[in-house]
């Protein structure tokens, strides 16, 4: 059982290390996109807490552990991702650092949800790996619509408005099932299909979508339940 408690842990240094290789990816021109270990990042983040739940080993170091490593592989690294295209893109010589917003306001996202009782069930805010995904999902868009996105006016704007999505104090769902009937998880089962749909439709470039609609999904959902209290 001690080899076990320290499995959590083990998966989370895992995301770490995935958001440290993707730093190295990102300026030393390998042939491997960062996105890939931001992808393979959200693997290891989805399972630490699930092997932390199943073998009921939780602990408030793993809680932090799992919020520093968030930091470097949803943080960081896409902010980095971001800085490089905007510079590429040819725009001002100061614009670039405009995508460390994407930094600054993921450290605040994941110490306001650290100490948020509020946020067990649900997310207020984007959550980090969502904004990661999103932003490591651009390059994989269909051609037309990928060369509008690959401007500077676009991805400035992108930076802008999901740096701010982090912090916004409208809340998200969950996927966090406590059981599997559907009348207790109607949004859940119909997020997870229309995302297959968008997977098997736009492959990798999906994600953008995929993440939109969840956030568009949500804020339908908590219009809807607010209309009938």
């Amino acid at each position: 059982m001690n080899l076990f408690r320290h499995i959590p842990n083990a998966l989370t240094i895992g995301n770490l290390l995935c958001g440290c290789l993707g730093l190295i990816s990102t300026f030393g021109n390998y042939p491997i996109e960062p996105a890939y270990f931001i992808w393979a990042a959200c693997v290891f983040d989805f399972f630490d807490g699930f092997a932390a739940r199943l073998l009921n080993v939780s602990s408030p170091i793993g809680k932090e552990l799992d919020s520093l490593a968030d930091m470097v592989s949803f943080g960081v690294l896409p902010a980095m991702i971001m800085y490089q295209w905007i510079d590429l893109s040819g725009g001002m010589s100061w614009l670039p650092y405009v995508a460390l917003m994407i930094a600054a306001f993921s450290a605040l996202r994941l110490a306001v949800f650290n100490v948020d009782v509020r946020q067990a069930d649900s997310f207020i805010g984007v959550p980090t790996p969502a904004n990661a995904l999103l932003i490591t999902s651009l390059p994989f868009l269909p051609g037309p619509l990928k060369e509008v996105v690959f401007t500077t006016p676009v991805l400035t704007g992108i930076t802008v408005i999901f740096s701010l999505l982090l912090v916004a104090p409208f809340e998200l769902f969950a996927l966090k099932f406590k059981d599997f009937s559907w009348n207790n998880n109607k949004l859940r089962f119909t997020f997870l299909a229309l995302s297959v749909f968008l997977l098997i439709l736009f492959k990798a470039g999906s994600l953008a979508f995929i993440i939109l609609s969840y956030i568009l999904i949500s804020l339908v959902s908590r219009m809807h339940s607010g209309k009938k209290k």
